[in-house]
């Protein structure tokens, strides 16, 4: 026996389908910082702002740059060059600050420069391999496979816990 079906019966079917495929993909702002290609999820991003004079705090740690006033709130600004264990940031005009946010907290992430907006399927974030121990790690949740280069996925939420030395129980998984 042959079945009639309406033409929205389909279109019900293909919604169903596309919103399927929708909540298997994510989307990252992608960055470098010196020849390592990172990213964030693109709803922690607030804004991506150029390079300005910072105001140093005394007695931060040495990857915390300073703080910025950000239309009157005030925003520490991590330096990510010296937080994954490089040279301190040479600032230009060409670096930016990438603004996130972990809840209501806001923090400024100082880059080389912003990239692109990346679009990936959760299958095509891989873990980090544990190398040492889990601790070693924490700042991020995974490794972008699509791409040509592979791209860190930052915890975000573990770079500000860490930041402002809480300690993380474990990462939380890609």
């Amino acid at each position: 026996m042959i079945q009639n079906r309406r033409m929205t019966d389909y279109d019900e079917m293909s919604t169903t389908a596309t919103a399927s495929d929708d909540a298997d993909m994510r989307q990252f702002v992608s960055f470098v910082v010196g020849e390592q290609n990172y990213c964030v999820d693109i709803m922690a991003v607030r804004e991506i702002k150029a390079w300005t004079g910072i105001t140093a705090l005394p007695n931060s740690p040495a990857h915390i740059r300073g703080v910025i006033n950000l239309r009157g709130a005030i925003v520490p600004v991590i330096d990510l060059r010296k937080r994954f264990g490089q040279e301190l940031t040479e600032p230009t005009p060409a670096h930016v600050i990438v603004i996130v946010a972990v809840g209501d907290i806001q923090n400024g992430l100082l880059v080389d420069g912003v990239s692109d907006i990346v679009t990936v399927n959760k299958n095509d974030i891989a873990p980090i391999p544990n190398m040492e121990g889990e601790d070693k790690n924490p700042y991020f949740q995974g490794l972008i496979t699509g791409q040509e280069n592979l791209v860190a996925v930052i915890a975000l939420e573990q770079l500000v816990a860490h930041r402002a030395g809480d300690q993380v129980s474990a990462p939380f998984a890609a």
